[in-house]
């Protein structure tokens, strides 16, 4: 994975005080688990056809549940000429934190 930019949740956590793109790629199931708050989803497969919902003249994060599918996802969005960066980790880091949680109604 080293093909690709990463960082930790904890960087991610201070990049979220600002507008970022998080893009999660997890299925929805998992999503209605619980996500990082402020998160656009996009399951990983469907992301080759929603290339026009993410942007291309901001940075781009991406997270999944450990790490994996996010950064097949960061990879793939990069050679499209996205500036995508993976979410080592994921979700699962990110809970495992004790950081605040969105679970849907």
């Amino acid at each position: 994975m080293s093909d690709i930019p990463e960082i930790d949740i904890d960087t991610l956590a201070e990049l979220l005080a600002d507008d970022v793109f998080l893009l999660d790629v997890r299925e929805l199931d998992e999503v209605a688990d619980g996500h990082v708050p402020g998160i656009v989803h996009v399951p990983l497969a469907e992301v080759p056809d929603a290339l026009d919902r993410i942007p291309t003249d901001r940075p781009v994060y991406v997270i999944c549940a450990a790490g994996g599918r996010s950064a097949n996802a960061a990879r793939f969005l990069r050679a499209q000429g996205v500036d995508a960066t993976n979410v080592a980790g994921g979700t699962m880091a990110w809970v495992a934190s004790g950081r605040a949680v969105d679970r849907p109604a």
